[in-house]
């Protein structure tokens, strides 16, 4: 199972660690969890599912960018004024 790069970096703000930059699908599958217990739910569950098909070879690293991006955003933990979509 090989890593799957993200065209460009997500940054992301977790209380537990602070700012965190996340650049590939295996770095989204190790973020996601230390998701906040608060905003899991249906969104986290499809970005997750996305990284690890993107790993599996069965989508795209814009596929599960595009989940993961969607995530923080429903979870309100993307960095205000960095470009993320």
């Amino acid at each position: 199972m090989n890593d799957v790069p993200f065209s460009e970096p997500i940054t992301l703000r977790l209380q537990s660690i602070g700012e965190r930059k996340v650049a590939s699908s295996w770095e989204a599958i190790e973020c996601m969890q230390q998701w906040p217990d608060r905003v899991r739910g249906r969104s986290l569950r499809a970005a997750y599912r996305a990284c690890r098909d993107a790993l599996d070879g069965w989508r795209t690293a814009r596929e599960a960018r595009t989940a993961f991006v969607k995530a923080a955003r429903t979870a309100g933990l993307l960095v205000p004024g960095r470009k993320s979509a």
